[in-house]
């Protein structure tokens, strides 16, 4: 993707310590500085790239968003033309590939966090979250994200996909930044008129 170009980036900071686990089918540059993949158990989907690739998107549009580069003439199916960029696009990433097709499994996840913290990450943004919430000693990632924040490093995460109904949020410990997208109860409506003279709103 054009969001993890590094042609106006400049050399890796001496203090990264990651590696980069490259394959037949990914490799790392100036932008994506680093890369692992976890899977304890070894039991690999043969649909799954074996590598720190993503095999579905999710990971590739959670890290465009937080630090995608500048993308000149982004659209959607060639509408709505402009420049598209992550939150902070001047910022390096790194991969640390935990989930699969079954899901997320609780060894990997800690420890790639446990890797990250040794790497020298600044931030770690996880966009993953179960379904139901857990107390702090028994979260994963709140356990994870505790180390982080005693690191000095903060763990930004998602707050899951469930609502609105009550107590649907996850990852919530009071060491980790919860984002989530929300809307209101208005609707603000636009009419648009065809060249045929229908009229859609």
């Amino acid at each position: 993707s054009q969001s993890f170009n590094d042609t106006e980036i400049g050399a890796i900071p001496a203090k990264w310590k990651g590696t980069c686990q490259t394959s037949a089918n990914f490799t790392c540059n100036r932008k994506i500085i680093g890369a692992k993949y976890y899977k304890a158990d070894g039991d690999f989907d043969p649909s799954e790239y074996k590598s720190p690739r993503d095999s579905e998107g999710h990971g590739s549009h959670t890290s465009s968003t937080a630090a995608g580069g500048l993308v000149s003439k982004a659209s959607l199916y060639g509408l709505a033309k402009g420049t598209a960029r992550g939150g902070v696009p001047a910022a390096r990433i790194a991969v640390y590939k935990i989930c699969w097709s079954i899901g997320c499994d609780d060894v990997d996840i800690l420890a790639a966090f446990d890797d990250a913290i040794a790497d020298g990450v600044d931030i770690i943004s996880l966009s993953v979250g179960s379904f139901f919430s857990s107390e702090y000693f028994d979260d994963t990632i709140a356990i994870g994200a505790f180390h982080s924040m005693k690191n000095g490093i903060l763990t930004s995460n998602s707050a899951g996909n469930s609502g609105p109904s009550l107590s649907t949020i996850t990852n919530f410990s009071p060491w980790s930044l919860s984002v989530a997208a929300s809307t209101i109860d208005r609707k603000f409506v636009t009419r648009v008129k065809l060249g045929n003279g229908e009229i859609y709103e």
